[in-house]
């Protein structure tokens, strides 16, 4: 399985309601020091009915500029619909949201 079939992959696990960071992703695909090049794979995701790469968001909870599906607007409103909730200052709690799964 090449690196972006693993970021695929764990992205595939973040469930609706939840957000996981770049790093996040990097560190559970085996790198975590590769936070760039989930980035790299979630603009060129091959299916985003299978993997939702708007749920991933920066360390500090902000949505990316250069979400390749719409925009940032976008990415907000699919997080908004999975019951995400936003800061005053438009960044997703991540005390409240982050994804931590059990392995």
């Amino acid at each position: 399985m090449n690196t972006f079939e693993k970021i695929y992959e764990v992205v595939k696990m973040i469930p609706c309601g939840r957000v996981a960071s770049y790093g996040q992703v990097a560190a559970y695909a085996g790198n975590p020091r590769r936070s760039r090049v989930v980035g790299y794979a979630l603009h060129v995701n091959p299916d985003p009915d299978a993997i939702p790469c708007y749920r991933v968001v920066t360390k500090d909870g902000g949505l990316s500029e250069a979400f390749a599906f719409g925009g940032e607007n976008v990415q907000r409103e699919l997080l908004l619909r999975d019951g995400v909730e936003f800061t005053q200052d438009g960044r997703v709690d991540m005390e409240k949201y982050r994804w931590r799964p059990n392995f």
